[in-house]
């Protein structure tokens, strides 16, 4: 073969190679697969459209959180793996994040939240827990959020920053001046485990204050309290003679 044969030769077969490649590169990922095991940092779950729709991370690469499909930065965030849930527009509507590990100086910390939030509002439904070495708690916590209209995510920022900008003997009259007004989540019922071991059950009104507790201690102890509006215990009922 002459080299000018040659030569043509090797280029047909280099287009031969870079057209499989092509082919290869160019081919659309199966519809379906099947996997024994699968090890990733995180997993974006979207619509056909690109809308997200579920984050499943670990801690390193856990994402912020999703507004109308913007995400936005969440600094406090990155001490936690997990999960957020985001609703059919875009935005985040809960989540599961939990940590736990020891501290250089031999503490324990932590702890796990799942959570459900109100429509382009907070958490409404919580199950939490927490732990360290004096103790752990767990519990159910449902709240009262406010119709996004009258208190929005962007409004809650602009709360706490107003706040922070407060003397520290204003700033707590600032936020039950907003409770009062309804423009913050407001817990209404716990049920859980306390710091001193007992079972509890706290039942608050639309204020947010505690008006009816079902305790056990952690002797046995079953105990009801009635409180008035200043948190006053006005009535018990216990099985002591």
């Amino acid at each position: 073969m002459t080299n000018l044969g040659a030569f043509l030769a090797g280029c047909a077969a280099v287009g031969i190679a870079l057209t499989g490649v092509a082919a290869v590169s160019g081919a659309k990922s199966p519809a379906t697969a099947h996997f024994d095991e699968i090890t990733v940092g995180r997993i974006n779950v979207e619509e056909p459209d690109g809308t997200r729709r579920l984050v499943i991370s670990n801690r390193t690469q856990f994402p912020g959180d999703f507004f109308k499909g913007k995400e936005t930065p969440r600094p406090d965030r990155k001490g936690n793996a997990g999960m957020l849930f985001i609703n059919d527009e875009g935005t985040e509507d809960g989540g599961l994040i939990f940590s736990g590990g020891e501290t250089l100086d031999g503490h324990i910390d932590a702890g796990l939240s799942l959570t459900f939030d109100r429509f382009r509002q907070d958490q409404s439904l919580q199950l939490t827990h927490e732990d360290d070495e004096r103790g752990s708690t767990s519990a159910v916590v449902i709240n009262d959020s406010p119709f996004y209209k009258d208190s929005s995510m962007d409004d809650l920022h602009e709360f706490a920053a107003h706040a922070a900008g407060l003397p520290m003997a204003q700033r707590q009259a600032y936020w039950q001046r907003l409770r009062d007004e309804g423009r913050l989540l407001r817990n209404r019922i716990y049920l859980g485990t306390t710091d001193e071991r007992s079972a509890s059950l706290t039942l608050k009104d639309a204020q947010g204050r505690p008006r009816m507790e079902l305790l056990v201690s952690a002797q046995g102890k079953p105990e009801i309290r009635m409180l008035d509006e200043a948190g006053k215990v006005v009535k018990v009922v216990t099985t002591d003679p």
